[in-house]
């Protein structure tokens, strides 16, 4: 791919001229996107401030191609990949704002949106070169050019040539002449003066005299570019580690609950994430990570929201009114059943990901989650910026076994094989109590004091496969398996009260499998709206062989995306489902838990994320329960939240 930049100093000088010294001119070209070529048609009168020619009249369609990697890379200013309604939105605050294309020097106003794929064939056209300076009939030109080619100092062309056949601005041209400059050096100082004719160096000396002013400025700013660099590079946190972090301050009110309960209080909760992205190779990732948090729960859910309302079970406070970025198991570590301090730090994310092949890459982890290897598919899931609850954010089946409790429950191993473009293969294997080589003595009949038992093959696991279909650009299909063996009587899903005792009527201690499958589909109809959805069915029954008892529990949710909602940045959701429900039940399994009534249970949601800034965001929502947990007698149930997040 040819990379039009001037070498050695002369290429960093040319970028950071473009950004330095482009001025905004007032009359832009219109330009239309033929096969392979950008055509700019101008009948403008250019005035530009502060240019050496105050006015240029000009009347030319020119033709001209990008590389690929250009048309395929281009991102705004601030390093985000822009869509066509950031870019009208950033055309409405800005007409004079830039694109900046990775690896070239390519910038274009940014009221272009440039998608073609072009050859290398012909020079690049910046908005900086069609402010002509230096012609290429000036005798400067011609003699540049002819250094160039006789000493190759403009490295990045296909055949080490330079394409003189467009002008140039004189600092573009003092680069380049800098770029001659220091090539002629080099050959000094390696003694092969012999190659360096002396008309070539009288040349060099009549442009320097000519370009004097240029070069002077060129080469201050290279020095302080330099030095700029040199403290960065200095002050790195690592060469090989990127930090990024994500901070969440939330009020969370709720009402409802069984019928005869008070209103618990409004809450403050907070979540912190610091994550180090560490890369060896520059193909691979280990993502370590750390949290803080101060929601509180325990073993008996004593403190929690959900115990509050009168809607958790008895231990664990699994409930469906949990929110997206509450963790599974708030205040108890659920491996040895000891409590764990409002914001206590905490490894919640230990992964390593490496390739193998170009189609194949493995991943394994102390602390991982299903998420971290799978496409979430949905745009729901966010659990700082998008749905609030956690209902809403994932497919059941990729959180059953706890495989997306927010605290890096598992340990877990797989491999991700794309086999096409549009179709890829995943797959894991996960063990909750990994570390620990013994299981303790029982504290309840069948239940000891690691619940969900020990070692990396003996106790709770879960085997998980996704393939991922994109049959178009705007279609994506996820379909899911897993096979669950949990050590006590639990789904592991955080998502229902019922998620503990998940066959009703059967003892705690009774160990089962599960079995679920489940899809995600979601469908971009239109640049800023998506229609998103899942369906999901576990299929659970006992595994020790002593009773005979089997129930089956269903879930479905469909809803509406809105990207760049009445601003840019800002995004929208409204959702409504039908939460885990035990639809059928087997043998010595009973529907519902003693004295329910029960009966379907719905959960409907909307929210909107306020984006201040690329750092900060505000969402107001709340989410309405209707027979919630399955059981008629409990009255509707809302839980609003005001969530604001710090990405940074």
């Amino acid at each position: 791919m040819a990379k039009y930049l001037l070498a050695s100093a002369g290429g960093a000088s040319l970028l950071y001229l473009i950004a330095g010294f482009l001025l905004p001119v007032q009359a832009l070209p219109s330009l239309k996107i033929t096969d392979k070529k950008l055509v700019l048609n101008h009948t403008e009168n250019l005035e530009i401030p502060n240019s050496s020619s105050t006015k240029i009249t000009r009347n030319f369609q020119h033709e001209h191609s990008t590389s690929t990697a250009a048309s395929n890379n281009l991102t705004i200013a601030n390093g985000h990949q822009p869509e066509s309604s950031a870019l009208n939105e950033q055309q409405k605050n800005s007409d004079l704002g830039l694109i900046s294309v990775p690896n070239s020097s390519l910038q274009v106003p940014s009221k272009y949106s440039i998608t073609s794929q072009t050859s290398d064939e012909t020079a690049q056209v910046t908005s900086v070169s069609q402010l002509s300076d230096v012609q290429p009939a000036d005798w400067a030109f011609q003699a540049l050019q002819s250094l160039v080619e006789r000493y190759g100092c403009i490295a990045g062309y296909p055949n080490g040539t330079y394409r003189g056949n467009r002008a140039m601005t004189r600092y573009e041209f003092a680069a380049g002449l800098n770029a001659c400059l220091n090539r002629v050096n080099e050959l000094i100082v390696t003694a092969t003066t012999d190659l360096v004719r002396k008309e070539d160096l009288a040349t060099l000396q009549k442009l320097q005299e000519e370009f004097a002013a240029e070069l002077a400025t060129l080469r201050g700013r290279v020095d302080a570019l330099e030095a700029r660099t040199a403290e960065l590079e200095l002050n790195q946190f690592s060469t090989t580690t990127k930090l990024n972090g994500e901070a969440i301050i939330a009020g969370i009110g709720a009402t409802g609950g069984p019928p005869g309960r008070s209103n618990p209080n409004i809450i403050l909760v907070n979540r912190v994430r610091l994550n180090l992205n560490t890369s060896f190779t520059g193909k691979d990732t280990l993502i370590t990570g750390l949290q803080a948090y101060n929601f509180l729960g325990g073993l008996d859910g004593r403190g929690s929201l959900q115990q509050a309302l009168g809607l958790a079970s008895p231990i664990l406070s699994a409930s469906s009114a949990r929110t997206s970025f509450e963790p599974q198991f708030p205040g108890i570590d659920v491996k040895t059943l000891s409590n764990i301090s409002a914001n206590n730090i905490e490894l919640y994310k230990l992964l390593y990901i490496f390739p193998v092949a170009d189609n194949l890459t493995l991943f394994a982890g102390t602390a991982a989650e299903v998420s971290d290897a799978f496409p979430t598919i949905t745009p729901f899931y966010g659990e700082g910026q998008e749905a609030i609850s956690r209902f809403a954010s994932l497919n059941p089946v990729l959180r059953v076994s706890g495989g997306t409790s927010g605290s890096g429950l598992a340990s877990a191993a797989g491999f991700i094989f794309n086999i096409s473009k549009q179709l890829d293969l995943r797959a894991l294997y996960g063990s909750v109590n990994a570390n620990i080589p013994r299981q303790a003595v029982d504290i309840l009949p069948g239940v000891s004091g690691t619940p969900l038992g020990a070692g990396l093959f003996g106790g709770s696991s879960v085997v998980a496969t996704q393939l991922t279909f994109r049959p178009t650009s705007s279609i994506d299909i996820g379909l899911n398996y897993a096979h669950s063996y949990h050590e006590i009587n639990i789904l592991g899903t955080g998502l229902i009260s019922s998620d503990i005792g998940a066959l009703a009527g059967v003892p705690l201690g009774i160990p089962v499998k599960v079995n679920s499958v489940g899809g995600t589909l979601s469908w971009r109809f239109s640049p800023k709206v998506a229609l998103s959805g899942y369906g999901a069915a576990m299929f659970v029954s006992d595994s020790s062989g002593r009773v005979d008892t089997s129930t089956t529990f269903t879930s479905w949710m469909v809803g509406l995306h809105f990207n760049d909602l009445f601003h840019s940045g800002n995004n929208a959701g409204i959702i409504f489902g039908q939460p885990l429900f035990r639809a059928d039940a087997g043998g010595a399994a009973r529907l519902a838990p003693a004295g329910a009534n029960r009966t379907t249970p719905y959960h409907l949601e909307a929210y909107y994320r306020f984006k201040i800034n690329d750092y900060i965001s505000i969402t107001p929502g709340a989410f309405v329960l209707f027979n919630p947990e399955g059981d008629s007698r409990n009255d509707t149930t809302t839980v609003g939240v005001l969530r604001t997040t710090f990405t940074f």
